[in-house]
């Protein structure tokens, strides 16, 4: 792992969790020589909601890079952040529940994740949302027009 690089990432839903929800993610990766990767994608099925949005943006994100790699990763979702630097370690211990043995929700989505935390050694950094961060900016309006089936232009 000699290179670092940064990921900013982003998930949106309309009608979180309901029926005849839409979802997007966008994630955009830039290397320390400044070159810029940006994937935006829909998500579609039952159960979209915006934490699962977010979550897939961080492993789509992560997914797409081709060797174990340093990585400073931006989210502006404490759910995503937290969990993976706070809570994993207890759901994980437990068997994959939360608290009180409940099952944790999108847990497909954090075994995921946790396999990617294995291959690459990553930093999680959470920023306010619309708050002015410009790439976390960037992300979000990708996100939102992944999630509108809007044509996601790549920013270079």
């Amino acid at each position: 792992m000699r290179r670092t690089v940064r990921i900013y990432t982003d998930g949106a839903c309309s009608n979180n969790g309901r029926a005849n929800t839409s979802g997007g993610w966008a994630a955009i990766l830039v290397n320390e020589d400044g070159q810029r990767l940006t994937l935006a994608r829909k998500l579609t099925g039952d159960t979209i909601t915006n934490n699962r949005a977010e979550l897939t943006a961080v492993i789509e994100g992560l997914s797409a890079l081709k060797r174990p790699t340093r990585v400073e990763l931006t989210t502006d979702s404490e759910y995503v952040a937290k969990g993976a630097t706070e809570w994993l370690k207890g759901w994980k211990s437990r068997g994959w529940t939360a608290a009180g043995m409940k099952p944790i929700k999108n847990v497909d989505l954090w075994q995921r994740l946790d396999g990617l935390l294995q291959l690459h050694a990553v930093t999680f950094y959470w920023v306010r949302g619309h708050s002015g961060h410009p790439v976390n900016e960037l992300a979000d309006t990708l996100a939102r027009h992944a999630c509108d089936g809007k044509a996601v232009r790549e920013y270079g």
